[in-house]
């Protein structure tokens, strides 16, 4: 795999994820599984961040009155319901672990809903790149992290799930995703395979 022609994708490293006192740090498995999560995905970044593989992350930021949600469900309207990532709230911004990269990892912003592809300039970021691959990781599994890998695979993009790097509502709806879902457009894979096939050590 050719870093140059690569882009990792981080959805959803935000606060109210990732923060000891996240709104839905609880949405997602076990405290300790977002911890390994979090702890996988620094390990990755810090490996790869002096290669010339592109790092977009794409937050979700609703406004106060969370108009772009008019009939939310599930999840969707658990975010509504306890005020998760609203514009201006700590909880929508950035992990400072991730925060501390600065424009080393590019932010794409506008997206309001699962797919990280919809509203935004995600396709035209990866077009100016010259992006064949694509790597997805973060929350939730079988949400935004399938949602988005769905689109960029209809956009003709090899589509890889850093499996460690990504955590579901269980544990069974994950390993189920992986096994079963993403192979069906792409494929689910660790993160030290995925810097292995990238060469780096």
């Amino acid at each position: 795999m050719n870093p140059q022609e690569t882009a990792v994708v981080f959805v959803g490293y935000q606060n109210d994820y990732f923060a000891k006192d996240g709104i839905l740090r609880g949405v997602v498995e076990e405290p300790h599984r977002v911890d390994e999560v979090l702890s996988n995905t620094l390990a990755f970044i810090k490996a790869v961040g002096p290669t010339t593989i592109t790092l977009i992350a794409t937050p979700i930021v609703l406004a106060p009155d969370y108009r772009a949600m008019a009939e939310p469900v599930g999840v969707l309207y658990s975010m509504k319901e306890y005020g998760a990532f609203k514009e201006g709230s700590v909880g929508a911004q950035m992990i400072p672990e991730m925060s501390v990269y600065g424009t080393r990892i590019l932010c794409v912003t506008g997206k309001v809903g699962f797919n990280a592809f919809s509203q935004t300039m995600l396709e035209a970021r990866l077009k100016e790149r010259g992006i064949k691959n694509v790597l997805v990781c973060g929350m939730v599994t079988s949400l935004c992290i399938d949602s988005t890998g769905r689109a960029a695979y209809e956009k003709g993009l090899s589509v890889t799930i850093i499996r460690d790097c990504t955590s579901g509502r269980s544990a069974t709806e994950h390993d189920f995703y992986c096994e079963n879902i993403f192979p069906l457009y792409g494929r689910a894979v660790d993160s030290k395979v995925l810097l292995e096939e990238l060469g780096v050590q």
